[in-house]
């Protein structure tokens, strides 16, 4: 990981649907303590049982979110430009539930320091609650991805037990 630019920074809105309920001054809000960073193939960017220390924002490549089983790693999404990560342990202020790897040769991300955020969204109610409703969004988005995605597992393992 490289540190790209340690000044404060205005972060630019993406244009999908990250953090879609903010306005442009929240933006500018929550970019006042962000850096640019940078990431290569294979590099972490969060770590699986750490604390959250900084919340994301993929600006350019991809990344995968991934979780540590018995066996293996077990990729659960795929990020792009404009996705966020590390949330759920943001939220909870608590260690990430998964790991984060950058997927392509050059990946940059914002990162927001968590406690900066929890500062700034402490001070301004409203840039809260449209905050907060963006994560509720990006949540309920991903619950209904890994539900279907759990539909399909259980419709292959029933269709091949039936042809067993």
């Amino acid at each position: 990981m490289t540190l790209e630019n340690r000044l404060p920074r205005k972060i630019e809105p993406m244009s999908r649907n990250t953090l879609q309920c903010l306005l442009s001054n929240d933006w500018n809000l929550i970019g006042a303590s962000a850096k640019r960073v940078s990431f290569t193939l294979g590099d972490v960017i969060i770590h699986q049982g750490v604390q959250i220390s900084d919340l994301f924002v993929i600006r350019k490549g991809s990344a995968s979110v991934e979780m540590a089983t018995a066996c293996s790693n077990v990729v659960l999404a795929l990020l792009q430009e404009g996705d966020v990560c590390g949330e759920m342990g943001f939220l909870e202020r608590n260690v990430a539930t998964a790991t984060v790897v950058a997927k392509d040769a050059h990946v940059e991300a914002d990162a927001i320091p968590a406690e900066q955020l929890h500062k700034v969204l402490d001070t301004y109610p409203g840039l809260a609650a449209r905050f907060y409703e963006s994560l509720a969004l990006i949540l309920a988005q991903r619950l209904r991805d890994t539900s279907g995605e759990l539909v399909r597992s259980i419709n292959t393992i029933e269709s091949s037990g039936r042809r067993a």
